[in-house]
């Protein structure tokens, strides 16, 4: 029998639209976004060229399941709007998510299963390190919540549900944090050590 259409209900919205507007609104996940997920693999080409005319380019990893946008080189000809703002990071930011992308490294050479959880004491322990030395533990304690509570709306760490204390640190930042900036890992610490003042600056110690 025909199932009878109730005329007062909304149309349901065309895939390659609900497909694209979830990208501009952040990655999407294939673990958290099935259906969106699904429509961005069957309709990739469309997809792309419709999003290419506001100077965007699709992104998709199915390996590591997220798909995000990303703007078109600066030097594009003719130059387009830039949709996607750029995040400047502050120092405590970059350092997290350095730190958090070695874990991602290890975590892979390793075992590579399942997901990388990581713990308040553990990204406390991390970033303790390059924080310059203060008797006052509750102000060096708040300033590493605010950097991981600003590293959650950056999207590269997902709270645990049910478990306030820890997070899991989504696979996107390997395409944010790439092979290239990890190999350069060391130099950006001592960089960012010089910065804080908690080591000497050896190259300016050698020319004077």
């Amino acid at each position: 029998p025909r199932v009878p259409v109730d005329p007062t209900a909304s149309p349901a919205p065309p895939p390659l639209s609900v497909a694209a507007i979830t990208l501009l609104k952040g990655v999407v996940y294939r673990d958290t976004q099935e259906q969106v997920w699904r429509h961005i693999l069957a309709l990739h080409h469309p997809l792309r060229e419709h999003l290419a005319v506001l100077g965007l380019v699709l992104v998709v990893d199915e390996a590591e399941g997220y798909a995000y946008l990303r703007s078109l080189p600066d030097d594009t000809e003719p130059p387009m709007p830039r949709l996607i703002a750029r995040h400047r990071l502050s120092l405590h930011v970059s350092l997290l998510l350095a730190q958090l992308r070695k874990a991602v490294a290890e975590f892979d050479a390793t075992s590579g299963e399942g997901r990388l959880v990581v713990t308040r004491d553990r990204l406390v322990e991390d970033l303790r390190t390059f924080l310059p030395g203060t008797s006052n533990e509750a102000r060096v304690v708040d300033q590493i919540d605010r950097t991981i509570a600003k590293v959650v709306d950056l999207g590269f760490l997902r709270p645990m549900t049910g478990r306030s204390q820890e997070w899991e640190v989504r696979r996107i930042i390997k395409a944010f944090v790439d092979a290239q900036w990890l190999g350069e890992f060391d130099a950006r610490l001592q960089e960012y050590a010089v910065a804080l003042g908690l080591v000497a600056d050896t190259d300016q110690g050698r020319s004077s």
